[in-house]
């Protein structure tokens, strides 16, 4: 078994296929076929089931994932602090993010961190769900992870650093759309579009209040991708409920922002693995 191995590995368990890791990995898609039977053939052991082209992780394989992950963390660790003896002069800094709390707070802190280490790149994955930020930093997918939640999560075998609280705001295309003053309570919004998340989501719980409270109102549209939701309000689909991190973007765009007189609230919070971070994580912690 090889690092090599455990790189082609994991690019085909996060990519899905052969043919799509050898693709991101620049390298022959034969190649990857013979490193992942090599890797086999060390193991004893299948690593997926193969039908046709689709690739499925087997027990053995399921396994096998987070300790390569932790191998290669391991590696770039090391190379990371070497590098880091004189200064943050490159490196590769994986986070985790669901979307409005990468509008808000993650992008500042992307900014305030690029300011102080312009050579360090930045990557930033998407996680849909709190759970799904909370797994690509529990398997080593991402070292840091940014999420907004109803409640503080308590992950064992991580450290979560509460950032911001953030409450739900009102988007409509234009002012007379939404009742004037603030914060909207849900019930004086009687017949309204909706625009909101999908179903467990905080933020589709803050839109269901509205519609239960305000006769004749209803969910127009349940989307996912968030950098949706604007363009919809813009298209006079209805009116959006989101995060109070889309603020500053709706106003932006020309858009109406109220404040939503509701009880739900995103706990918004920075979580990591416990033991030792790389130095870019680090640095960018401490802000």
């Amino acid at each position: 078994m090889d690092v090599r191995q455990l790189r082609y590995f994991l690019a085909v368990v996060d990519h899905g296929s052969v043919h799509r890791a050898a693709r991101e990995l620049f390298v022959a898609q034969p190649s990857v076929s013979q490193a992942l039977r090599a890797l086999e053939r060390d193991l004893g052991a299948e690593l997926f089931h193969r039908t046709g082209r689709r690739l499925v992780l087997t027990a053995a394989g399921e396994g096998l994932v987070e300790p390569a992950r932790d191998v290669l963390a391991g590696l770039r660790l090391a190379r990371d602090t070497v590098e880091a003896v004189e200064g943050l002069r490159g490196g590769r800094l994986l986070i985790s993010a669901m979307p409005s709390q990468a509008v808000s707070p993650l992008a500042g802190m992307i900014g305030r961190f690029a300011a102080r280490h312009p050579d360090v790149e930045v990557v930033v994955r998407a996680g849909a769900t709190p759970p799904e930020v909370l797994d690509a930093v529990r398997v080593g997918a991402a070292e840091l992870g940014v999420l907004g939640a109803a409640r503080r999560p308590e992950p064992a075998g991580m450290v979560v650093t509460p950032l911001a609280t953030q409450r739900f705001v009102l988007v409509a295309a234009a002012p007379g759309d939404l009742p004037a003053g603030g914060p909207v309570s849900p019930a004086a919004l009687a017949g309204v579009r909706l625009i909101a998340g999908q179903r467990g989501t905080v933020m589709r719980r803050a839109a269901d209040d509205i519609v239960r409270a305000a006769p004749g109102s209803r969910i127009a549209v349940e989307v996912e991708h968030r950098e949706a939701v604007l363009p919809l309000v813009l298209a006079g689909v209805g009116v959006a409920v989101l995060s109070e991190s889309w603020r500053q973007l709706a106003l932006d765009a020309g858009l109406a922002v109220r404040d939503l007189d509701s009880p739900e609230v995103l706990h918004v919070c920075l979580v990591h693995r416990t033991g030792r971070l790389s130095p870019a994580a680090r640095e960018f912690t401490n802000q």
